[in-house]
């Protein structure tokens, strides 16, 4: 149905409303030389101008349209639709708000205009915002300003007046509701506005630069800091890793020693926080509970180790397992998080993990992005470049319940090696004691099978009772109080055991058996540092995120071919030996093989408290995530530049030639003239934004270089491209540092 327009009928209404509209703003408006009033001294002739101008444009827009609008309903024959309408109406907005924003946006600044006018004549008065709000000093003209270098403040002004009562933090800062309280807040503490007249451009408190810190870490040959600082903490976690700490102190000890003795350069002394998220709050007190029935303690191993390494490298260290604690610590507002930090942060780094992230992030406010850079991820298993930028991992199918943080992929530090695009930080093994006679490693034919839980054993009943056939079995398995036991009559279980308990029992076993779960612990490097054989299951299809509960949803695409693929890759046969466990014939010839085979405890480098020294030194020293400047470690000689084949990842391609593939060293190849020098010659040279580039596609002799140094992957590949790497040498048992 089309409708005409006339004047007498359905233009009345919109020609009135716009016309009442137009005359109103048109009484406010008085250009900026005619005007003779002036409300109040500290009113800005600048302020007046640009309200005055805006009024007057959103005035003469408005007349445009009601003008328009009554010229076509003159017109007898014009006829138009409710969408001819709309399209008119659509044509004259300015913005992607549209017209019915602006106008009550610019309405609300004639009311607040008013109310100043209604008010210029109360005595000049300072105004006090709450416990840390600034004086706005006299009564001041308090409108919001148009200024290109602040494109969010209107926005931002609109949020706060209809939800500055939604966090305690905002009227902690001072805010009141008013205008002049909110454009106080966003100018002095979020940055989102220009300074108020009469005040100088400024950083917030809490982006503002402490004094430069120029101590320097010196070598410490005792933990008596680490102590303290584990002791003001409670809980069973907390209390494994002090027991570990105690433990290994005299390994720690001697490496110091050694380390003073060899290394000639010292890094700036870091003030540290660690904090353990996954100790903290309500899942802190779950997690803490499992620590006694079995769970698992391959984190709190690494916490602990990770502590004494910085501690005996000289920096200053803070350990915390409470979220109200660490609140107090990085000087967050009283609130819900929705306000940044009160001071600039004081930790230099911030060790934590995935549950701290998000601890963080609800008490820092804008300051967690800002200080981001900082943080330093324990993530046992690992995230590559793809799901950790999460833009991209929203429209390409990385998106998990991890990831998605935005870091540099070096800020994850992981358990074991398992993509160069992460740290590796690892822990240290119980190193077999040194100069004892070898008669006290005496093996007997012991079994010990890897499993502290019941339901690690489902399933495994046949490879075990092979084992038994040569081997005495025994068992570590929690067993709760009147529980009717499931495992298998022939084995032998001592129920959990303490650290010294468990690593007593390893010195006499001959075998340490893997059942395929848990994957990737500690426990195996254990047991071959004490002279064991590891026994392991081949996982036949590899498990992964495809086709695994337990590696669903974590931000990974790695292929999981035995329970522990470092042991299998990086110290194989005769220390591991990796089976067909559901191959009766295979299992029971390993065992006669290993039976056979005799073997010394072996420790690999990067898992000695001396390793574990030098790695988080280099990684002190040398990474700098703060600093927009490119990487200058490892150095551009150490870079070996490779194209792999069609399909396969960096961490792949540099394998092949036993090398390791460095992401550091990626924005020394994503060039064109790398191609060239290796004889590719490029029919055309494309820059986007993907996880497997650079790279090169024959068909079409397409090069494709990295636009976002966020998503340099060792680890993405794809069929149709061949990857251009950046490889490296490693150090013998120190994969993550160059010779």
């Amino acid at each position: 149905m089309r409708v005409g327009l006339r004047p007498r009928s359905g233009c009345l209404v919109l020609c009135l409303g716009l016309s009442a509209v137009t005359v109103l703003l048109q009484s406010f408006w008085v250009p900026q030389e005619m005007s003779t009033y002036e409300p109040s001294r500290r009113l800005r002739a600048q302020d007046q101008g640009q309200q005055s101008l805006g009024l007057h444009k959103l005035s003469l827009r408005l007349e445009a349209l009601n003008t328009h609008v009554q010229r076509l309903s003159r017109q007898q024959n014009i006829k138009m639709t409710p969408d001819d309408l709309h399209l008119l109406l659509q044509s004259f907005r300015q913005d992607q708000q549209g017209l019915a924003r602006l106008v009550k946006r610019e309405l609300k600044k004639v009311s607040h205009l008013l109310d100043q006018l209604n008010h210029h004549h109360l005595p000049h008065t300072s105004t006090t915002h709450g416990s840390h709000g600034e004086s706005t000093g006299p009564k001041e003209w308090c409108v919001v300003p148009v200024d290109p270098a602040y494109p969010l403040c209107a926005d931002k002004v609109e949020f706060l007046q209809a939800q500055w009562q939604s966090d305690p933090c905002y009227a902690f800062y001072g805010v009141d509701g008013t205008t002049c309280s909110i454009l106080t807040y966003l100018s002095q503490i979020e940055n989102f506005c220009p300074p108020l007249p009469g005040r100088n451009l400024s950083s917030p408190p809490w982006h503002q630069k402490p004094a430069p810190y120029t101590n320097k870490a010196e070598i410490r040959s005792t933990l008596k800091l680490l102590f303290e600082a584990i002791g003001n903490n409670s809980g069973a976690a907390v209390t494994f890793m002090l027991s570990r700490v105690e433990m290994m102190s005299e390994c720690w000890k001697q490496a110091a020693v050694r380390m003073r003795q060899h290394n000639k350069t010292h890094s700036s002394q870091m003030k540290v926080l660690l904090y353990p998220g996954a100790l903290a709050g309500d899942g802190g007190q779950r997690f803490q509970a499992m620590v006694e029935r079995g769970g698992p303690l391959g984190e709190l191993v690494q916490w602990a180790d990770l502590s004494a390494c910085l501690t005996i490298l000289g920096h200053n260290l803070t350990l915390s397992t409470s979220q109200h604690h660490l609140r107090s610590l990085i000087g967050a507002p009283p609130g819900r998080g929705s306000c940044p930090i009160k001071a600039p942060l004081t930790f230099d780094l911030i060790y934590t993990d995935y549950h701290g992230l998000a601890h963080l992030r609800g008490a820092m406010g804008l300051a967690f992005q800002h200080y981001q850079c900082r943080f330093r991820i324990l993530d046992s298993f690992g995230t590559e470049p793809a799901f950790n930028l999460g833009s991209y991992a929203s429209s390409h199918g990385f998106k998990t319940l991890w990831g998605s943080w935005n870091l540099h992929p070096l800020q994850y530090m992981t358990m074991f090696p398992h993509t160069p695009d992460n740290s590796f930080l690892g822990f240290v093994s119980q190193e077999a004691a040194q100069g004892q006679e070898s008669d006290l490693y005496r093996k007997e034919k012991i079994a010990v099978i890897y499993g502290k839980q019941e339901y690690m054993w489902q399933g495994k009943s046949e490879y075990i009772q092979v084992i038994s056939e040569d081997l005495e079995t025994h068992a570590t398995v929690y067993q709760p109080p009147g529980h009717v036991s499931t495992l298998p009559s022939f084995v032998r279980n001592h129920g959990l055991l303490s650290q010294q308990h468990f690593l007593r029992l390893l010195r006499t076993a001959k075998v340490f058996v893997g059942l395929g779960f848990p994957y990737e612990g500690p426990a195996p490097i254990e047991a071959i540092a004490l002279g064991c054989i590891f026994l392991q299951p081949r996982l036949n299809p590899p498990h992964s995120s495809d086709n695994n509960n337990f590696y669903k949803g974590k931000p990974t695409t790695r292929q999981i071919s035995s329970q522990h693929p470092y042991a299998e890759d990086f110290i194989g046969r005769p220390h591991v030996w990796t089976v067909n466990a559901t191959n009766r014939t295979q299992v029971r010839e390993a065992v006669k093989e290993i039976l056979r085979t005799e073997v010394k405890p072996l420790t690999p480098r990067e898992f000695s408290c001396d390793g574990m020294l030098e790695r988080v030194h280099h990684y002190i020293t040398h990474q700098n995530f703060c600093s927009a400047s490119i990487a200058t470690w490892p150095p551009k000689s150490a870079l070996r530049v490779h194209l792999g084949p069609l399909g396969q990842s960096c961490v792949s391609v540099c394998a092949r030639s036993s090398l390791v593939c460095e992401p550091s060293l990626f924005q020394r190849l994503n060039n064109l003239e790398v191609f060239t020098s290796l004889g590719i010659g490029c029919a055309s040279t494309l820059e986007e934004v993907n996880h497997i580039f650079p790279a090169y596609t024959p068909w079409g002799r397409l090069c494709h270089l990295q636009q976002e140094p966020l998503l340099f992957s060792c680890s993405g590949s794809d069929p149709s491209h061949r990857r251009l790497c950046p490889c490296r040498a490693y150090r013998p048992g120190q994969v993550a540092l160059s010779p």
